[in-house]
């Protein structure tokens, strides 16, 4: 009878252990609710097993727009211009820069010195141990990489992604663990004008930013690169054809700065010039609504992949965000992503990732963003490998000291695939809802 005893309780013991695997294995899909429904025919399998208040869109968004390049071998599949995806530039290597950049990240301490205290410090040693929870099939790269532009490019094209969204920096200046990289546009333009792709920009905050000196920054980058083939234009309801920047962390900045530059009465407006554009905000709190409407923003944007980290990212507030903007003449981009893990560069902060549940978290995410009916909608990210956000290739690694995430049992380019099948449905959607 002992014996029995013993094992009923060992028994018991292993399907609470199970229990409690499963439900941690789960507890950073949604924290609302559980799977919204997928697209008909979108369903998850492994890759070897399947078969491959400007209200009216530039027509390339409604209309998939094939290559153009004249050496192209084969046919291409489409782009969506209404699917936009965010893009680094930052990352450097010892063939190309004589050092590693941005891969050896370092470990951001915890603003809590105590909490601080518990967890590692320094800097990444790559190439075997990178600032990342996932290993790039491509390796610790270099943005200047000829060979990584050009790969990066047909990743995007095999995605169906239309619109690179750069992440950039003024001339001369770069992030904590970059350096300047305003040289590589052109760079980036020509690939990916082979690919028909287009690129926008996304300006990051850098000491001192204000009205005045992104009104510099729009000058600058219409004076530049306007003009090139690859510079993408939206389509007005008025027909006019107009840059479009999405403005990161756009709440550092009071709401009647901004309003000097993108209202029509401001001391040094950009509207009815050749530098007016559309302008996309960042959304965190939800007070920042009003911000964003009185500062004179065309529309605004989530960016985080996280969804609860912040009200913006929270799925369940974009219908009430959408309502407001159609109420205000704004334009809503929601931004999906994949999953979310930063521990690599900050390893406090594990209570904000998101597990990827094979390709689920990301399926959920977009389907979230089609019911609230957007025009555009942005995906965090091609590549921000530090924050775990990226649908960029990845492979299994092991090393010594290192056992990184990987995609499987899926292959490589599953997040491609999985974007170019959503995408195929989003311009399906889009054609229902304008009939």
């Amino acid at each position: 009878m002992a014996r029995l005893r013993r094992r009923a309780c060992i028994a018991l013991f292993l399907l609470t252990l199970f229990i409690f695997s499963t439900m941690m294995g789960l507890r950073t899909l949604k924290p609302s609710d559980g799977f919204s429904d997928l697209a008909p025919g979108l369903e998850l399998a492994p890759m070897a097993e399947r078969g491959e208040r400007r209200s009216v869109s530039h027509e390339a968004i409604s209309r998939p727009q094939a290559a153009t390049s004249s050496d192209a071998k084969a046919p291409t599949p489409p782009v969506y211009y209404d699917l936009h995806i965010f893009y680094y530039m930052w990352y450097g290597n010892t063939h190309f820069e004589g050092k590693y950049l941005h891969w050896d990240h370092a470990m951001v301490p915890h603003w809590d010195p105590k909490i601080s205290a518990s967890y590692p410090k320094g800097r990444h040693s790559p190439p075997e141990d990178i600032g990342s929870s996932f290993y790039p099939e491509l390796g610790p790269y270099s943005s200047r990489d000829p060979e990584v532009l050009e790969e990066h490019m047909s990743q995007l094209r095999a995605a169906a992604i239309g619109v690179l969204v750069l992440s950039w920096y003024p001339p001369g200046l770069a992030d904590d663990n970059g350096e300047p990289s305003d040289s590589l546009v052109p760079f980036i333009l020509d690939a990916a004008h082979r690919y028909a792709i287009k690129v926008a920009f996304h300006i990051q905050p850098y000491k001192g930013r204000d009205d005045h000196t992104v009104h510099e920054n729009i000058k600058y980058i219409i004076d530049k690169y306007g003009a090139h083939a690859a510079f993408y234009k939206y389509k007005t309801s008025t027909g006019q054809s107009l840059p479009l920047f999405y403005i990161y962390d756009s709440y550092l900045t009071p709401p009647e700065s901004w309003a000097n530059l993108f209202t029509q009465s401001g001391s040094h407006s950009l509207r009815n010039t050749p530098y007016d554009a559309v302008f996309i905000a960042l959304l965190v709190e939800e007070g920042h609504k009003h911000d964003i409407l009185s500062a004179g923003y065309d529309g605004m944007y989530t960016y985080f992949a996280s969804n609860g980290f912040s009200f913006g990212s929270s799925h369940q507030n974009w219908k009430v965000i959408k309502a407001f903007c159609d109420a205000n003449n704004l334009m809503f981009i929601p931004s999906v992503g994949p999953g979310y893990i930063d521990t690599s560069i900050r390893p406090w902060n594990n209570h904000n990732t998101r597990n990827r549940v094979n390709g689920k978290y990301y399926e959920t995410a977009l389907q979230a963003a089609l019911m609230v009916r957007p025009e555009i909608v942005s995906i965090t990210s091609f590549n921000e490998w530090h924050e775990g956000t990226q649908i960029e290739k990845a492979v299994p690694k092991k090393t010594l000291a290192r056992l990184y995430l990987d995609y499987l049992p899926h292959q490589p380019n599953m997040y491609l695939e999985l974007t170019r099948r959503w995408a195929e449905h989003f311009s399906k959607e889009k054609e229902q809802w304008l009939m």
